[in-house]
């Protein structure tokens, strides 16, 4: 592919049938493994305040892929000695993998001795505490494996699921086993979580979420991502916006919280999948943007400055860095950003510096987990360029390295940690207000774990004079321990900090069925409260509300969109609270119409669509006939609205709807339609009309129908004006300045949408498939900023897929 931007010196020639681009100004050194302590000063650390340290290293520990610290500070390390023990990935069926204990036994803060847990494993890629043993994520398999005497040795594997790891793929099955806030472990690269219920685990479907690693914040969050995208969260709690079968939300779980996919990286990384790729690496050879975006944490520790605290940290061992981001709310919604331009929070001129997941420590540290390893990409999607580059590099050798790493502030006293496996349940209630985010964590389960629901006293007192830290954790600790009554949970509802009135509400609504009596008082809550409650309160209201009386119900939807129904989630956080009351909602958004049109205008077609999915005659028949009353100019907006709610109905008139073409798969059609509602329509209408001031129509645009390569850079990149539609010049101040990438977006996501817009309106085009979405991403890499109309007009493509 060619960009007119692309001007470093290359040479290319054909290799296996593709192009590959060679900068001759990159620097190659060879690059040999270093000792702990030479790799140690190639370390650098954006602050000089911060210091690093070694914890353990080769070979106490081999191929670390994800750690975590137990009750008694000792460290629990899964290691993947299977991993591409050579070029071509032989062996990797092999049963070398092991789940291993490591002891500091004189406190000095590096680990002395290891104690193998448990061996003879096919790949381990995550393990997880609870009681009595451990959770392991084998290849395929997830096991419970019990220790019963406590001297760290498996005594017994119980299968717990056979089809955990999904595709049986290192860097695309499932791993994590995050315990989140409310006691479920919540997983990557999978739609399932699990739970001790009782004596039984229970595997229960929630959302899709990310690639390799998955953390929370202290609210719960949950904070995931993928090797091209380094950061995402849910905004929502998990499973809220399922609450009704009727409506699929599409935003919500898997925001994307920056577009910046910038690295900085101090050495040259040639030895990358698609280092062949133009605009993948600069002049030096360093890589521009995240490749391998992995294992990001939310620092919740106390030996960091206290301007830490909050951060997300991403590792990209690609590119021997870890990246910091600073997150901020706005409302509901959550925002990232570099905290530093032009280098990075952690940096190593060591090659094999891989970087692979972090983790939190009892002392309130950051902790690394560096696999060392010269070959991190797995066999099947090993290139012919990267092929060459590593054996060029001895990269693939020597094997079974690795190492943990500590970071700390250097102007700290170590802070002393207590031994948590021996304090009585009174002293865990009160661990449950500690400063340090893992000491919260670890007594909340031993707490659960324990199940003495005799506690409750204490947690309820430390609901009421506890910090807010405390004071969530003693609640989700009352959850885990099954504790049903209501008067704690109901207390806590006015709490002054409003994520702790979230989870109370949350918690207090489950209540209503063992308690039906507290509805009123909940319901009181709601209604003298709304008006006064901070945003992500309201929110949890309005999510609430299928639980409320339906009047009461409606009206706090009603609120919620007049103050934030030109945010999408908002629209999906409505929709979700309504099964089953759509109908009602539509005479309400009808006769009292938010102050946004165009909220109105989608929520009217959210509406629809809903109806209709409910296979209810009677309300698609009333649909109908409310849909025939709108017959002037003035109201056509809303006959157009409602009328392509009824499209999804097979049985809607055809005079009265436009079916969706033959060629096209109609889930991926209805996909696309309901994300470009949520996610475009507010610029570009819901028609596809364009807007004043927002954007150009893509009813008859030819950037829309053409090519289908530049249709998903567009959506991918975002693009910028001045640009020709129909005949007619659209720019600023006409239209907005640019419109925003749309890159944090799956594949077929970003395909459901072109698909949609290029069969809508009349428009006609061919499918747009992932695999071309998947092409062009991976073919433009390193393109930041938005499109301009000349670039794409120049543009060709050299490199078939």
């Amino acid at each position: 592919m060619n960009f007119s931007r692309f001007t470093k010196t290359t040479r290319s020639f054909f290799l296996g049938g593709m192009v590959l681009f060679f900068c001759d100004a990159c620097e190659k050194p060879i690059s040999p493994a270093l000792s702990p302590d030479e790799a140690l000063k190639t370390f650098q650390l954006a602050d000089p305040n911060l210091t690093i340290q070694l914890v353990a290293s080769e070979p106490l520990v081999q191929d670390p892929v994800a750690i975590t610290f137990d009750e008694g500070g000792r460290l629990w390390v899964a290691e993947m000695l299977g991993f591409m023990q050579d070029i071509d990935g032989t062996g990797e069926e092999d049963k070398i993998g092991r789940i291993s204990v490591l002891f500091d036994d004189n406190g000095d803060g590096q680990m002395d001795r290891r104690q193998t847990f448990l061996d003879s494993l096919i790949l381990p890629r995550a393990l997880a505490l609870v009681k009595g043993g451990i959770l392991v994520a084998e290849n395929m398999p997830l096991w419970f494996v019990s220790d019963s005497d406590g001297d760290f040795r498996a005594d017994k594997k119980i299968l717990i699921d056979s089809l955990y790891g999904g595709l049986g793929v290192p860097e695309h099955s499932a791993n994590g086993l995050l315990r989140g806030l409310d006691n479920w472990f919540y997983n990557a690269k999978s739609k399932f979580r699990y739970k001790k219920i009782n004596t039984s685990w229970v595997k229960d479907t929630t959302e899709f979420r990310g690639q390799w690693g998955i953390c929370h914040d202290d609210a719960g969050r949950l904070f995931y991502n993928y090797n091209w995208s380094q950061l995402h969260a849910d905004l929502v709690p998990p499973n809220a916006l399922s609450a009704n079968r009727h409506h699929t939300a599409t935003t919500g779980i898997d925001h994307g919280l920056t577009l910046d996919r910038r690295v900085f990286p101090i050495r040259s990384n040639t030895a990358i999948n698609r280092g062949y790729v133009p605009g993948t690496l600069d002049e030096k050879g360093r890589i521009l943007e995240f490749a391998s975006a992995c294992g990001p944490l939310i620092h919740r520790g106390h030996a960091l400055p206290k301007n830490y605290y909050g951060d997300a940290f991403v590792c990209e061992p690609t590119a021997n860095l870890i990246k910091q981001n600073e997150l901020w709310e706005e409302g509901f919604m959550l925002q990232a950003k570099n905290t530093y331009d032009g280098k990075e929070f952690l940096a190593s001129t060591d090659e094999r510096f891989r970087p692979i997941s972090l983790a939190s420590g009892p002392d309130g540290a950051l902790y690394v987990v560096d696999m060392y390893k010269g070959v991190i990409q797995h066999a099947p999607y090993m290139t012919d360029y990267l092929r060459e580059e590593t054996l060029k590099r001895g990269l693939d050798q020597p094997i079974h390295m690795g190492r943990i790493w500590r970071i700390t502030s250097k102007n700290k006293e170590p802070i002393g940690t207590p031994d948590l496996s021996k304090l009585n349940p009174q002293e865990l209630v009160e661990q449950l207000d500690s400063k340090n985010g893992w000491t919260r964590d670890t007594a909340q389960r031993l707490l659960v774990e324990q199940g003495d629901v005799s506690l409750a006293p204490f947690l309820g007192e430390l609901i009421e004079k506890g910090t807010p830290l405390g004071q969530l954790h003693a609640l989700w600790t009352l959850e885990g321990l099954g504790y049903h009554k209501a008067d704690i949970y109901l207390s806590a509802l006015s709490a002054s900090d409003p994520k702790v009135a979230q989870a109370a509400l949350r918690l207090a609504i489950r209540n209503t069925e063992k308690n039906p009596e507290i509805l009123l008082e909940i319901e009181d809550f709601v209604q003298n409260s709304y008006d006064t409650a901070a945003p992500i309160l309201k929110m949890q209201m309005v999510l609430s509300s299928h639980h409320l009386n339906s009047a009461l119900a409606l009206t706090t939807s009603r609120k919620f969109l007049s103050t934030y129904g030109p945010l999408p989630l908002a629209r999906d956080v409505v929709m979700s609270s309504l099964e089953n009351r759509e109908m009602d909602m539509l005479k309400v958004v009808l006769k009292e119409q938010v102050p946004h049109r165009q909220t109105n205008e989608i929520m009217l077609e959210l509406l629809a669509t809903a109806i209709v999915n409910s296979e209810s005659e009677t309300d698609i028949d009333r649909l109908r006939r409310i849909t025939a009353t709108y017959a002037d100019e003035e109201t056509h907006w809303i006959k157009n609205a409602l009328v392509s709610g009824l499209a999804t109905s097979s049985e809607s008139e055809s005079d009265m709807v436009s079916g969706i073409p033959s060629n096209i798969d109609s889930k991926v059609f209805a996909t696309g339609r309901q994300k470009y509602l949520n996610l475009c329509a507010s610029c570009h209408g819901t028609s596809g009309e364009g807007m004043r001031r927002f954007a150009p129509p893509l009813n008859k645009s030819e950037w829309v129908t053409k090519d289908d390569e530049k249709l998903a850079m567009l959506l991918l990149h975002g693009m910028q004006g001045p640009i020709e539609v129909d005949g007619k010049m659209y720019d600023s101040p006409d239209i907005l300045p640019e419109m925003p990438s749309f890159s944090t977006l799956q594949n077929e996501d970003i395909a459901a949408i072109a698909t949609y817009i290029r069969n809508a309106w009349g428009n006609s085009g061919t499918e747009v498939t992932s695999r071309t979405v998947g092409g062009v991403r991976f073919r433009t890499q390193g393109k930041i900023t938005p499109w301009t109309a000349t670039e794409l007009d120049t543009l060709v493509f050299d490199i078939d897929m």
